[in-house]
């Protein structure tokens, strides 16, 4: 091993249970992360650092001092084709991927500031408006290219949706929140026929957006989907709760990416829909009043 590997101890504690392989995965880390910086011969260069799946350590590559993160994670579904991803956007609004193992799915990436995520600029009343503009023009970025092949689809993805939601329905208590699933589902309906084919980043908010050298502002862990543009709004749409603004920022969205609204709607709404059946399948029994007060506005209620 190149040098001592220690998990973060705060990202062991939450994610030991987080499915039955993480115990194993987490005892393991410290010996895979000694095999990539052998491998691909990097020299740790600070502590690392975490997110909710994955663990970064911030490297230098020894031939040629190149700055770069070494992250960690799970093979998980959500991220399978996440490199492909990165190799299709080529660093045009998104980190590089300077190497990739697909057995572990450890990925050696352009190091990015972690302490200057896009939410920082947000969190001001000045910046707020400024930091969405940063977000829709990566998002318009992202989602030029088509998806590559093999990029999970959201037809399929929104017609299991669809399968979901009788059983959904019949446990939600309010029989206002079963008629907006109900609504939400027939939007989804109405689209599916034309799921589109652009290349989605899924998760695209002011926190998966990080300072760079290279660019002002890059996008980082991307969730891949080959669908329409609409589907990935939502994110963008939530980081304010006032439902006042969900509109504006609707509009702002739509204009950059050049978006049919009608279409953004219906793929938002399914947005909407597809976080209304996780908290169903958790046991939650009503709908999340901010979703509901964002569909509201979306349908013009």
């Amino acid at each position: 091993m190149t040098a001592p590997f220690t998990v973060p101890p705060a990202f062991a504690a939450s994610y030991r249970d987080e499915n039955a392989a993480a115990p194993a995965w987490l005892a393991d880390l410290p010996r895979l992360a000694g095999e990539f910086l052998e491998r691909w011969e990097l020299r740790p260069d600070g502590a690392p650092g975490h997110g909710m799946a994955s663990v970064v350590l911030p490297v230098t590559r020894t031939a040629d001092g190149t700055p770069a993160v070494l992250k960690l994670q799970q093979v998980r579904e959500e991220t399978v084709g996440a490199a492909t991803a990165l190799r299709t956007w080529a660093g045009n609004g998104a980190v590089r991927l300077l190497a990739h193992d697909p057995a572990t799915d450890t990925a050696l990436l352009e190091r990015l500031d972690a302490s200057r995520p896009l939410s920082t600029l947000a969190r001001t009343p000045e910046g707020e408006g400024k930091a969405l503009r940063i977000l829709a023009g990566l998002m318009a970025r992202l989602t030029a290219p088509a998806a590559p092949p093999g990029t999970r689809r959201l037809a399929d993805i929104a017609a299991a949706m669809l399968d979901e939601v009788p059983s959904a329905v019949r446990k939600l208590a309010d029989p206002a929140d079963r008629a907006l699933l109900g609504t939400c589902a027939s939007a989804v309906t109405e689209l599916l026929p034309e799921p589109g084919d652009r290349l989605l980043h899924w998760d695209l908010h002011y926190d998966n957006v990080l300072a760079g050298e290279r660019e002002p502002w890059l996008a980082i862990d991307p969730e891949p989907l080959a669908g329409d543009p609409g589907f990935d709004l939502w994110p963008a749409l939530n980081s304010d709760p006032d439902p006042a603004t969900v509109l504006p920022r609707f509009d702002l969205l739509t204009e950059a990416l050049g978006l049919d609204r009608a279409r953004a709607a219906g793929w938002t709404l399914a947005r909407i829909l597809q976080n209304a059946l996780w908290d169903v399948a958790d046991g939650n029994p009503a709908l999340d009043p901010v979703q509901v007060a964002q569909a509201k506005a979306l349908l013009g209620r």
